[in-house]
């Protein structure tokens, strides 16, 4: 079973009481009206589904009822970090890349 930390109640809570929502992220048509039919087929119904970290939104559905972030990785389902929304993540794809090429220091 997860534990999951709400950036809005400040609490780690279980799993049952929350509800993914899909990818987050997702940036809406600004004119919807100049988007051809493909492009907004493409906004409402394409989504990412990476091996690795992924961004996702969820709700605390039993608890505050809000909605926040989640930087989960798909392969071990390791939630990273919780966030609300507007934030941005602080853990991507390129800020692991870059730790991982970093060479190790050992310390004298």
């Amino acid at each position: 079973m997860l534990h999951i930390f709400c950036p809005h109640c400040g609490e780690l809570r279980s799993e049952e009481e929350f509800h993914a929502k899909g990818q987050a992220h997702i940036p809406r048509p600004l004119d919807p009206n100049a988007v051809s039919d493909e492009e907004w087929g493409d906004y409402m119904f394409f989504r990412d589904n990476p091996r690795g970290l992924h961004h996702e939104l969820w709700v605390h559905a039993t608890g505050c009822r809000k909605y926040f972030n989640v930087t989960r990785h798909t392969v071990t389902y390791e939630i990273l970090e919780t966030y609300k929304i507007g934030e941005k993540p602080s853990v991507t794809t390129e800020a692991e890349k870059k730790a991982a090429a970093q060479p190790a220091v050992e310390k004298a």
